[in-house]
């Protein structure tokens, strides 16, 4: 809408400045006969067009009518000198353009100064609304613009309605273009089926980098009613992401709004899962931390975080800790909850899967949920070896994150291992109960080789997690062996069998009890190192059988080696075939009391 040629932006202005600028457009030829001040502003102007537009004005003069009243000062008039000049010219009939930069200040500053059409025809207050409602709203980007201008005109442009008709016409418009992309992409199929070709994510929401321009109160308002609308959940988080960036990138904003940013947008996010995305999900949460944000705000977003923490890496989940010192590096807390979570929606998970037919599933051997404990569990135990060398990281605190997850998410245990050998590299006061309370958390039967060898000369271990490890190394070699030799006179050890170490008798004094404990690790490292050397024998004559084998194939060569390779078996002792059908325990007895008295 044109009342001007030309559209121009002032600053607040000077007397010096105001003087030179109306005088552009106030009648010359008439001696000025009112005043009018505004935020510092001096207008020299003439009574008659102000009160036959303003009604304020009209009402000002008439009061002061016996004191011939020359100066009128506006107090917190919306939008100060600069809405005030552009009336003023509306007041002496001077043509300028109304737009989106400046119909909120037109429509504030007109129901300020009382220029309705109760006063006068034609007047500011309806040019202003016409133009708001046949223009403004129904071009998505003015509207924008419009709010934008509006943030220092608040709380009048609520009252006025300016605020809520532009946020519901961006809500609007957003939708209904998002509806008719969605039209635009239906196609039929060679089959002639009709559906919907694939889209880019958020392709054709332009208005996303729009609206972060926002302040964030008014940003708050349109997200609400877009998500009122039905406007789509992954538009939405894009439109959160890019905001976020926006507010707490790239520009310097004080403490407490960018607190107020962090907490508004954790709470204006989408409640579908994996909608947003998991890096922007721990960028929130540092500055959650960092900002001291309150309790929802973070307790949310370690409740998204855990929902799919199987994508995270090692390096999303070392957050610092900004609390006092003497505090840990890294939040261990936090990481903590964010376990609690996972492992909280893991079993909801497992509950739903019970009600559910195998046959339904795409993968009956292996579930989503299981993958996604194997992947968290080596994250866990990467995370503990990150932390461990901290000096302040209490006991219970590191045995709190190792034992968060289920017995079952880790099928080996050297990550769990290894973390813990650095705790106990760093924490070399800790008392032989707390070493054995920490050793707990591992099952040394799930060790690999190579951890096993290490771990059975490791001295930092206490006494009895090292005379199971022996106990369990031992095992893999006879059940190696027995694999190897099925045919032969080879018993394998099973699982259930108990070593003496895992339940020493009460009665005895806790020196006889170390004492026993180091008798059955020099006899377990003894029985170890024998069977290796027997191990190593076996394998020397396996190549010696593939090589005599290419040379003769006659019967009297294989029974002379199933001669020697019996005598390898010595070892094990031989056993009736009565005493072969004894229970295994008491061939372990006797297996134990042989070893006892070679040694």
């Amino acid at each position: 809408m044109s009342m001007d040629k030309h559209h121009h932006h002032q600053m607040p202005l000077t007397k010096s400045a105001s003087r030179q600028r109306y005088n552009e457009w106030v009648f010359r030829d008439v001696p000025s006969d009112i005043t009018i001040e505004v935020d510092g502003a001096i207008f020299s102007l003439h009574k008659f067009p102000l009160v036959s537009r303003s009604g304020r004005i009209r009402r000002l003069v008439a009061e002061h009518r016996d004191s011939d009243i020359s100066r009128i000062e506006l107090v917190s008039l919306p939008g100060g000198s600069e809405s005030f000049e552009l009336a003023a010219k509306f007041c002496y009939g001077v043509n300028f353009e109304i737009t989106s930069s400046n119909v909120a200040q037109l429509c504030c500053v007109s129901d300020y100064l009382e220029m309705s059409e109760d006063h006068s025809k034609n007047n500011l207050g309806s040019r202003a609304e016409e133009y708001l409602d046949s223009i403004v709203c129904k071009n998505l980007e003015m509207c924008v613009e419009v709010l934008r201008q509006s943030e220092n005109l608040l709380p009048l442009a609520d009252e006025l309605k300016i605020v809520s008709r532009c946020i519901d016409a961006v809500a609007s418009k957003a939708c209904v273009e998002q509806i008719a992309s969605s039209f635009s992409r239906l196609e039929y199929s060679s089959s002639g089926r009709l559906h919907m070709s694939k889209q880019a994510n958020c392709e054709g929401d332009w208005w996303i980098e729009d609206l972060s321009v926002l302040r964030i109160d008014l940003y708050q308002r349109v997200i609400t009613a877009m998500k009122f609308r039905g406007v789509r959940p992954e538009s939405i988080a894009a439109s959160l992401v890019s905001y976020a960036k926006e507010e707490l990138i790239q520009k310097s904003i004080s403490g407490s709004k960018e607190k107020l940013v962090v907490e508004t947008i954790v709470s204006l996010m989408p409640v579908e899962k994996f909608i947003v995305p998991l890096s922007f999900l721990f960028g929130l949460l540092r500055s959650a931390v960092i900002l001291d944000c309150n309790a929802a705000c973070r307790l949310d977003l370690e409740r998204r975080i855990g929902s799919q923490l199987d994508i995270a890496t090692l390096d999303d989940i070392l957050i610092p800790s900004f609390r006092h010192a003497g505090d840990t590096m890294f939040d261990v807390d936090t990481v903590h909850r964010i376990l609690v979570n996972f492992s909280q929606q893991e079993g909801d998970s497992d509950d739903e899967m019970e009600d559910v037919s195998v046959f339904e599933s795409d993968s009956p051997t292996a579930t989503p949920s299981q993958t996604a404990l194997f992947k968290v569990s080596k994250l866990v135990d990467n995370y503990l070896a990150e932390i461990a060398p901290d000096a302040n990281l209490k006991l219970n605190k590191f045995i709190a994150i190792a034992e968060t997850l289920p017995a079952h998410a880790r099928t080996v245990h050297d990550g769990l291992y290894r973390a813990i050998d650095v705790y106990l590299k760093a924490h070399l006061t800790l008392s032989d109960p707390d070493k054995r309370r920490l050793c707990k958390s591992i099952d040394f039967q799930k060790l690999s080789q190579e951890a096993g060898a290490h771990a059975a000369q490791n001295e930092r271990l206490p006494l009895q997690s090292i005379v199971q490890v022996l106990y369990f190394e031992q095992l893999r070699l006879r059940n190696a062996l027995f694999c190897s030799y099925p045919d032969d006179d080879i018993k394998p050890m099973h699982q259930s069998w108990r070593i003496n170490s895992g339940a020493l008798s009460a009665a005895m004094s806790p020196k006889d009890n170390y004492a026993s404990l180091r008798r059955e690790n020099r006899e377990l490292k003894l029985e170890l190192a024998r069977m290796r050397m027997r191990l190593n024998d076996l394998e020397k004559d396996h190549v010696c059988m593939k090589r005599d084998m290419q040379k003769s194939s006659s019967r009297r060569f294989m029974k002379s080696f199933s001669k020697r390779i019996g005598k390898k078996f010595n070892i094990f002792g031989h056993s009736s075939s009565r005493e072969s059908t004894n229970s295994p325990s008491r061939h372990s007895e006797r297996t134990d009391s042989k070893i006892t008295d070679r040694t």
